[in-house]
Order: C-alpha cells, then structure tokens, then sequence
C-alpha cells in the first residue's frame, strides 16, 4: 500500500476537527501521540541497548508530545531526561512536568552536555506547524542535533525542516538528517528529502476521516501504535 503524504494545511484543518466534531481532547491527542513515539523508540532501539534517552522539547504541541512520551519511556525501562527551556503557561504542560517530576525524571538545562551522556535522543522541538526562523534557545540545539554521533529520532518532522519544502539551505538545521522518523497520522510532504527509517504513528483518525483530508491510514498490527513505512511506500 502505498501512502499519500498530508499536506500542512490539511494537519491544522484535521487538527481542529478532531478536537471540534471529533470529540477528541488535546490531551488525548498528546497522550495516543506520545505513546506512539515511545513505541517507535522501543522498535527502533530497546532500553537493553540504549538506557538513557535525552527528551528534547519544544514549547508546542510536539513537546508536549514529547512530554507524553518521555513518561512512557520511563515506565518501557528507559532512563529519560528532558530538555524543556520555553515551559508554555498552559496548565496541561504544567501537568505533563508534573508528571514526569514525580517519576524523579530530570530535567536538564545544557543540552549539549547532555547529549553527550545520551544513548539516543527524540527531537520533540518543532512539528509540521514550524515556519520561519528558529529562535533562541534552539539554534544551538539544532546545530547539535545535525553534528552529534548519538542516533535521533524525530517527531513529525527533523526541527527546523519545513513541512512543504523540507531542510533549510542554511541556518542551524542544514545538514541535519535524524536517524528516523515518525511521521504523526499520516507522512508530510517533507518526507521526499527525508533519508533515514520513516514510521507512522498516532491512530486516532478512521478510514473514512482519512479519505476526507487525502491521506491513507497504514495497515497497523494488531494492538500496536507505530508502523514501519519504508520511504518506497510513500507517494511523493
């Protein structure tokens, strides 16, 4: 089966449907995301091999999917921490901190330092909604994230690509390439420039809300929250 790509535009209308019509909460859209992210991880490389995993996060919905899913790594044997420099004021991020502040994870303030204690790293800073100019405290971040040896994998996009024309020209993120990705409901059109293990994640759309927004949802496995979509089985 091979998958059309959801274009930016298409995200944000899904988006706002599932939380209008759809019912659905912005927490339990961040909770089924996280854990998917989690899995995907946990698929990619179990805590056996890399134990401690460096949570960055952003100050939007992808860090909080980050969030999410810096506690199910926890719970999966996983040893986390967290970078989160720009805590938005919404009362959900406080939650989600509190979560993870119970489980005695840490959070961390020198990302680079940490990264170099690192197994892996999830790149939770920017998602399909990103444009523009990455803004302090993240250029160094990225800048990081394209020149360290420890395995990434992005969530939804590589931070500082753009969701319609992919990696910047210049800038911090240029030469960036994570290890994998995993690509929130359905992949983006980014996903043409991308080289690397591509997943799919995040069930909560049906077949027939697919179809309304020109994306296919792919063929999971029983209980699972992640799938493997090798970059031949995405139409481009």
């Amino acid at each position: 089966m091979v998958l059309r790509t959801l274009t930016a535009k298409s995200a944000t209308a899904l988006d706002a449907e599932l939380m209008s019509t759809g019912a659905f909460s912005l927490d339990q859209l961040m909770e089924l995301a996280g854990l998917s992210v989690a899995q995907c991880l946990h698929t990619l490389s179990p805590p056996a091999k890399t134990l401690r995993v460096l949570v960055a996060c952003g100050p939007g919905n992808n860090g909080g999917d980050g969030l999410v899913a810096a506690r199910h790594l926890y719970h999966f044997g996983y040893m986390p921490s967290v970078y989160f420099p720009k805590q938005t004021k919404h009362e959900l991020y406080a939650r989600l901190r509190t979560q993870l502040e119970q489980l005695k994870v840490p959070f961390v303030t020198d990302f680079t330092a940490a990264a170099k204690e690192a197994d892996y790293i999830l790149d939770a800073i920017f998602g399909f909604s990103f444009s523009g100019e990455v803004r302090e405290p993240f250029p160094s971040v990225i800048a990081t994230l394209a020149s360290t040896k420890v395995p990434v994998l992005a969530v939804d996009a590589p931070s500082s690509w753009n969701i319609e024309t992919g990696p910047p020209g210049d800038g911090p993120g240029n030469g960036y390439m994570p290890t994998a990705l995993i690509s929130l409901t359905a992949p983006k059109p980014l996903v043409k420039w991308f080289r690397g293990r591509h997943f799919v994640g995040g069930r909560f759309v049906g077949r027939e809300g697919a179809e309304k927004y020109g994306f296919d949802v792919p063929a999971y496995s029983g209980s699972d929250q992640v799938v493997e979509v090798p970059l031949d089985d995405v139409k481009l």
